[in-house]
This record gives structure tokens, C-alpha cells and sequence, in this order.
């Protein structure tokens, strides 16, 4: 990783470290998440650290596993980072399904949080 820019260093050890927390221990995310932070899972809105964890708990399966397809990170004009992931996800014994995710990264208190954050499983109607 040491001849990346630093950006996509820290977008890609975000995504890693994202999706290992979600996979094995969703209460765990919270400390990437401030009062400010912004969730919207599939269409549904939810303001801050408390509200994103209780969706993100409260999610209906046991057990879930990502496979991440392609990540893309680009640096913003005020020193933010936006993450764009393409993966699958496997949840219970349920079909393999596509999601799109986003996620906008802020240093905060020598830390990379999650200000905003875009969820959507790849679904269409044909």
C-alpha cells in the first residue's frame, strides 16, 4: 500500500476495517460514527451514533458475510475522503445479493470517523 496516496490508504484500511466489524461484531461500529454522522440504508434515514447503531444491531439476519468486488476513494476539497464500495453480501442462508455502499471519512480527534454513509443492495426490476 506505501505507494498509494495516502487517501486511498486510509479509505482502503477503512473499508477493511468496516466490513470485518459489521461481519462479526455490528455493536463495534459505533466508535467510526459522531452525533453529526448520516446513515441512509436502503432509502431510510437515520441522524447520529445512537440511531445508526440501532438499525445497523436491529438488522433481521444472524449472520452476514461481504465479499468487496471494487473500492474507489477520492479525496474532497475540505480534506474528507468519499468511499465507494461494489461488493456481495451473504446473509443466513439467503441468496447471494449485490450492494453499492458510500461513505464520506473526516478526521476527527486524530481519527477517521464516518460523517455520511449511503447504503443499497443492487436490486432491479426487470
Amino acid at each position: 500500500m506505501g505507494d498509494k496516496p495516502l487517501w486511498e490508504q486510509i479509505g482502503t484500511s477503512f473499508v477493511q476495517h468496516y466490513y470485518q466489524l459489521f461481519d462479526t461484531n455490528r455493536p463495534q461500529l459505533e466508535s467510526i460514527y459522531t452525533e453529526e454522522s448520516c446513515l441512509t440504508w436502503e432509502g431510510e434515514q437515520f441522524h447520529g451514533k445512537t440511531a445508526i447503531i440501532q438499525k445497523i444491531s436491529s438488522l433481521p439476519f444472524h449472520k452476514i458475510a461481504h465479499s468487496i468486488t471494487a473500492q474507489d476513494h477520492q479525496p474532497t476539497p475540505d480534506s474528507c475522503i468519499l468511499s465507494m464500495v461494489v461488493g456481495q453480501l451473504k446473509a443466513d442462508d439467503d441468496q447471494v445479493l449485490g450492494f453499492h455502499q458510500s461513505f464520506l471519512l473526516k478526521g476527527f480527534n486524530n481519527a477517521w470517523v464516518c460523517t455520511n454513509e449511503v447504503f443499497r443492495l443492487a436490486l432491479h426490476n426487470v
